[in-house]
């Protein structure tokens, strides 16, 4: 139904109908215009004594500015949600994003680590062979005799100048024994001097391995540590940015309730986003 009166007003007829399929598509200034009109309308009314379509706009305005409000107050709430979702989005994908950066940071240094033991292994492996080689190709040292045996010889030499060949042969028999239970004692005590050798080669690769570890191990824990600190950050701004996003919401439902304007929806996102946004401090 339409307004019918003959009460000048300030511009044609206001078909309600209309206006009620039409609040959700004007705008918030069509709206405001919309009902200055119908205030208008109304004083109008009043002042030429038409009380029952002055009434009748009274209504009307009650009715069209308690649906205003609700689709204020649903704008404001929606509005609010989808902030609240976007800042919640965007720590998701910074989270999602940190992690990712982190695995393949760590993942890259455990696999540089491998290939450090694998290289010390390899060389420790040519360093081995080499050592083998060189104790092969070492030509034998000069044997040191006893004096027991340098003696016998000298017996052995003066029996066989003087003739005495039964004799000589006896000695010589027993400096040959000598000789050669004393060659294999050199024998044994070079084999020996080789095990040692090759003893103290291996125990200082063990060491140095066993080192290697060690800072690939500490190097770990520095990352695990790095990473952590890391995360500490990142949630405490989650944190700031959401606990600022609240205050700013709740003051703008203050200001809602108040009549006042707030902050607008991009204004808002604007700056929650170049909070999210801020440039992280990492460690390599």
């Amino acid at each position: 139904k339409e307004f019918r009166t003959n009460c000048a007003r300030p511009r044609e007829r206001i078909p309600a109908r209309r206006a009620r399929s039409s609040m959700e598509e004007v705008s918030d200034s069509a709206i405001k215009e919309f009902l200055t009109i119908l205030e208008e309308h109304k004083k109008t009314c009043e002042r030429e004594g038409k009380y029952l379509e002055a009434d009748v706009a009274k209504r009307r305005l009650e009715e069209l500015k308690s649906h205003e409000e609700h689709r204020r107050q649903e704008g404001l709430r929606s509005r609010q949600i989808a902030q609240r979702l976007g800042v919640e989005e965007a720590h998701m994908l910074e989270f999602q994003q940190f992690n990712a950066a982190w695995d393949a940071k760590m993942e890259e240094y455990e696999q540089r680590a491998t290939e450090l033991l694998e290289a010390m292994r390899q060389r420790h492996i040519l360093d081995h062979q080499e050592f083998g080689r060189k104790a092969a190709a070492e030509p034998p040292r000069k044997p040191k005799f006893s004096t027991e045996l340098l003696d016998l010889r000298r017996i052995e030499v003066t029996l066989a100048r003087q003739g005495e060949y039964a004799e000589a042969q006896k000695v010589k028999l027993q400096a040959d024994a000598t000789e050669a239970a004393e060659l294999e004692r050199l024998g044994e005590a070079r084999q020996q001097q080789l095990a040692s050798a090759e003893a103290k080669l291996v125990a200082r690769q063990e060491h140095e391995l066993n080192a290697l570890r060690q800072r690939i191990q500490s190097g770990a824990e520095e990352q695990r540590k790095a990473r952590q600190q890391d995360l500490e950050r990142l949630l405490q701004r989650y944190h700031n940015v959401k606990a600022e996003l609240d205050a700013q919401q709740n003051a703008e439902r203050l200001r809602h309730r108040k009549g006042l304007v707030g902050l607008s929806s991009s204004q808002a996102s604007a700056v929650m986003s170049s909070r999210l946004s801020s440039p992280r401090v990492g460690r390599s």
